[in-house]
């Protein structure tokens, strides 16, 4: 059989920074009127699960050719690209991969990010996604360099059927350990994100949904996406959000709260007897494009407007190049000015993306989920 080759990242050109510059002022909006407020940064490209539907083995196995650690932003050209998404307005970074957790020292990069003040002076809201493998052994220090919270990747309860949809087997229990660590670390509200692929594992969504209610932390069931162009996505193998909480809601009923922010990506839905909360994140059947403040960073220092992104901007040859902090200010204002995307809103529309769009997309583990 011929092994499948996935582009992961596009050749993209040294954003412009030539003429007036744009100093940042805690503002800058996008054509839509959609703030810069969130930003992903993707540490690594490797990671130790093969999840069919991010990392399938097919695609990334023994010979595949990851990133050259010299490709790879240093910590320190991270800390000042964020320093200035923040002067533009960003509160919130998430760290990702790949698993972030692998990317050594990931702690002295946190510390860096952590002493970051928004223009009116506020700490940032610092968080990091993992699939919880390395967490037990570093929640402490994780939490000690400033860490605000984690979300842990979980796709089911039952072992074996955890074990197949990460295809390294790895145990449940060494997750849920990871998970109460993190806990006891103070690493919390904890979220706990369950991809939700009908035929494969819709069978867990009660299991879990009873697993973690009372326990403190927020579990919230994703909608089966289609990222990037490895994971073989088909509308039949997505479960509708409605349905995940019609379910949940015949066995431990639901009551909808209101949405934190404007910008939130889960719907929030309450235990009726106090036990918590759940939240559904509907990209598929309910896009919510209108409000999306996020952009990302991959790990080589591309930048993208959309988690559906055919196209990045390349800030590592900005900054290699010499630009100043304030040339590289100008460039990210007049990236985000520009963007229009709206993809999850298109989708299937005629003013959709082409399917050879679709064949180039970046890949979820290259920029993050």
């Amino acid at each position: 059989m011929s092994r499948r080759i996935i582009p992961l990242a596009d050749v993209s050109a040294i954003p412009d920074f030539s003429g007036a510059a744009a100093s940042p002022s805690g503002l800058v909006t996008d054509t839509l009127a959609r703030p810069l407020r969130d930003l992903r940064i993707s540490v690594t490209d490797r990671c130790n699960f093969r999840c069919v539907y991010c990392m399938p083995r097919e695609v990334f196995d023994k010979d595949y050719q990851f990133l050259p650690h010299a490709a790879l932003l240093s910590f320190e050209e991270i800390e000042r690209l964020a320093r200035v998404f923040v002067a533009h307005g960003v509160e919130k970074i998430r760290l990702t991969g790949g698993e972030p957790l692998l990317r050594k020292n990931i702690e002295y990069l946190i510390e860096r990010l952590a002493l970051l003040r928004t223009p009116d002076g506020r700490p940032l809201d610092l968080t990091l996604t993992t699939n919880g493998s390395l967490l037990a052994r570093k929640a402490r220090s994780l939490r000690d360099a400033g860490l605000s919270r984690v979300t842990v990747s979980l796709d089911a309860l039952d072992d074996s059927l955890f074990r197949r949809m990460n295809d390294a087997d790895f145990a449940v229990a060494d997750v849920l350990n990871g998970i109460e660590a993190a806990q006891d670390a103070g690493l919390t509200p904890i979220k706990v994100n369950m991809v939700v692929k009908r035929g494969t594992n819709d069978q867990e969504i009660v299991p879990m949904a009873r697993h973690f209610k009372g326990s403190g932390a927020i579990l919230r069931f994703i909608e089966y996406m289609d990222v990037g162009a490895s994971n073989g996505w088909n509308m039949s193998e997505v479960l509708p959000s409605a349905q995940v909480v019609e379910r949940i809601d015949t066995h431990f009923p639901l009551e909808p709260r209101e949405a934190h922010t404007a910008a939130e990506t889960a719907q929030r839905w309450g235990y009726r007897d106090g036990g918590g909360e759940i939240g559904v994140i509907s990209s598929v059947t309910r896009a919510f494009c209108d409000s999306c403040t996020r952009a990302r960073l991959s790990t080589e220092g591309k930048l993208y407007l959309c988690l559906f992104a055919v196209a990045g901007h390349d800030l590592r040859g900005l900054i290699r190049g010499g630009a100043t902090d304030e040339e590289v200010a100008t460039a990210i204002a007049r990236i985000w000015q520009a963007r229009g995307d709206r993809y999850s809103q298109l989708r299937g529309s005629a003013s959709a993306p082409s399917r050879d769009d679709d064949a180039r997309r970046v890949e979820m583990s290259y920029i993050g989920g």
